[in-house]
């Protein structure tokens, strides 16, 4: 089988940022198949020309053809709009030139792309598969990214138009299946493969003395946020929850990543004298297992908007892999997850004091952080590796790519789904 991936913020294992998709075309790859990713030149987090490269073999099996874009993630609402509707003809074009394709898959965000995928599958006459990451346009209207009300009837039409045109549509949270279905999907075309993480890739034992050594992090406790510094992540109360950790020297509030947004806040970091807090520069995904490994707890945050309570991060299932108790920001589905796991702590979304309470409660339970870490670990184990979701994915592009089209992956199938 041959797949198509049209994925214009694909990340490879030495780029910063999720890795979802290229472990679960490796995967693929070992068992016979083969995929071929259309992608951008530039990172989504840094936005850096990731590679001169146009034709790149990552592993046997899974090769990346870059697609030209104009305009840049990291600039204004306008450039990155560019560099979306670029990348929808440019990865036309060039998926045009992969021959004997089976199946196309396309993942939003960012949304338009999806278009392409569409009609590339169409013009090729094979099914397409909608992979849905976020709720796209929704959360864009919600945080405020998106006010014109043009763009977001075109935006919603769009959803709605490759929602019903798609041959399978694939959800990673179980919060986006009653959006996905009340904007116009057929719930019978609807799947869950969940977000997850490698947890080959994570030792929870490894005590990171080496990276701590190497970004002078001595006897602190490091509390750390890895991931894109953008305006869902809220990490100005992530900042307010530092001021008020000033009178505890022994914690530091470790930023790790990059992102349109991390300018100002080491500005306003600098401005308030917190000297608590470091930032350091997007971790390749390689380079993560020894980051988490130094840190004493995981922190994930997003903004206290209803549909982020959808949502399943991916940077929570890795601190959990990397056997660190998680301080979660936020509230719905994945809350559930680390509750029902006792894998961390809930904080209410958007309120500093109880983040500052929270770390400084952790940091002085050291024996009851080590616990709640072992038992994140034990849950990505049983329910969120990448290796099932991989299964998962390869049994419903071969459904799909069957001339029967006959269906036996679910919304039920999976740990997660069990009570």
């Amino acid at each position: 089988m041959h797949v198509l991936l049209v994925h214009q913020v694909f990340v490879r294992p030495d780029d910063p940022g999720g890795t979802r998709h290229f472990e679960l075309a490796a995967r693929l790859a070992q068992h016979g198949h083969r995929v071929t990713i259309l992608a951008s030149t530039q990172s989504y987090q840094t936005g850096q020309k990731l590679t001169a490269v146009r034709r790149e073999t990552l592993t046997s099996g899974v090769e990346v053809r870059r697609c030209w874009v104009a305009g840049s993630f990291t600039h204004s609402f306008v450039s990155r709009t560019v560099g979306f509707l670029s990348f929808i003809v440019s990865s036309f074009v060039e998926g045009l030139r992969v021959r004997e394709v089976d199946v196309v898959w396309g993942t939003s965000p960012p949304l338009l792309q999806v278009a392409s995928a569409w009609a590339l599958a169409r013009t090729k006459r094979v099914p397409l598969v909608f992979e849905v990451r976020d709720l796209w346009p929704a959360f864009a209207i919600q945080v405020g990214v998106l006010r014109n009300p043009l763009l977001i009837a075109l935006s919603r039409w769009l959803e709605r138009f490759l929602y019903r045109h798609a041959d399978r549509i694939i959800i990673n949270s179980p919060g986006f299946t009653d959006h996905v279905v009340n904007t116009g999907a057929d719930r019978s075309r609807l799947s869950l493969i969940p977000n997850g993480v490698d947890t080959r890739m994570f030792d929870p034992r490894a005590d990171g003395a080496a990276w701590r050594a190497q970004h002078g992090l001595q006897r602190e406790w490091v509390a750390m946020y890895a991931g894109a510094h953008g305006l869902s992540n809220d990490l100005d109360v992530l900042l307010d929850a530092a001021q008020r950790l000033q009178a505890r020297p022994e914690i530091v509030i470790l930023f790790v990543g990059d992102g349109k947004e991390k300018p100002r806040l080491e500005a306003d970091a600098a401005s308030r004298g917190l000297g608590n807090v470091r930032f350091l520069p997007a971790q390749a995904k390689s380079q993560m297992p020894a980051a988490l490994a130094a840190a004493d707890c995981g922190i994930a945050i997003l903004k206290p908007l209803p549909l982020y309570a959808t949502t399943l991060p991916n940077k929570v299932f890795d601190y959990m892999a990397a056997g660190k108790p998680v301080v979660l920001a936020i509230d719905g589905v994945i809350r559930q997850v680390v509750e029902q796991a006792d894998a961390g702590l809930f904080v209410p979304p958007g309120d500093a004091a109880r983040l500052a309470e929270t770390i400084g409660w952790l940091a002085e339970h050291a024996r009851e952080a080590r616990e709640m870490g072992g038992r994140g670990r034990a849950c990505v184990e049983a329910g969120y590796d990448r290796e099932l979701a991989a299964q998962l994915l390869e049994r419903l592009l071969r459904e799909v790519v069957a001339p029967s089209g006959r269906r036996t992956t679910t919304l039920a199938d999976g740990p997660w789904a069990k009570p």
